[in-house]
């Protein structure tokens, strides 16, 4: 299994959009390299949803369910199919992932611009552990 980051604005699609809806197509993804992490994504992966933009933290966990299919006019992009798993205990913030040295090599620092990019099983520890922890 792999774990993924993947990025949206909360007041487009957030956490509780996918809730209510029980789950969705993450498309529109138009980044060579991010289309390039969403081919790499198999059924079973599991993904942080981050909110990006006003409040920057990683607020909920997601599951992988189909693998990519072409998206766009064109085809040249790429779609997964995601659910929610469960809401973190509380957010872990951008600013507590860059403070966190096991967090330093994370992918989503490193390209900040990218709305989806892999994550290393110590630093989805790291993750999970920050946010079992009183902020």
């Amino acid at each position: 299994m792999a774990y993924w980051l993947l990025r949206s604005e909360p007041d487009v699609f957030g956490w509780d959009d996918l809730v209510r809806d029980g789950a969705t197509e993450w498309d529109g993804v138009r980044n060579y390299t991010a289309r390039n992490f969403l081919k790499e994504m198999k059924p079973g992966d599991e993904a942080f949803f981050y909110h990006s933009n006003k409040q920057k933290a990683v607020v909920a966990r997601m599951r992988i369910t189909r693998a990519w299919q072409p998206d766009g006019a064109d085809g040249q992009w790429a779609s997964v199919r995601v659910e929610p798993g469960e809401a973190l205990k509380r957010p872990v913030t951008l600013a507590e992932i860059k403070a966190s040295k096991p967090l330093a090599a994370m992918e989503m620092l490193r390209q900040s611009r990218l709305s989806v990019t892999p994550v290393r099983a110590g630093e989805w520890q790291a993750i999970l552990a920050l946010a079992d922890t009183p902020a």
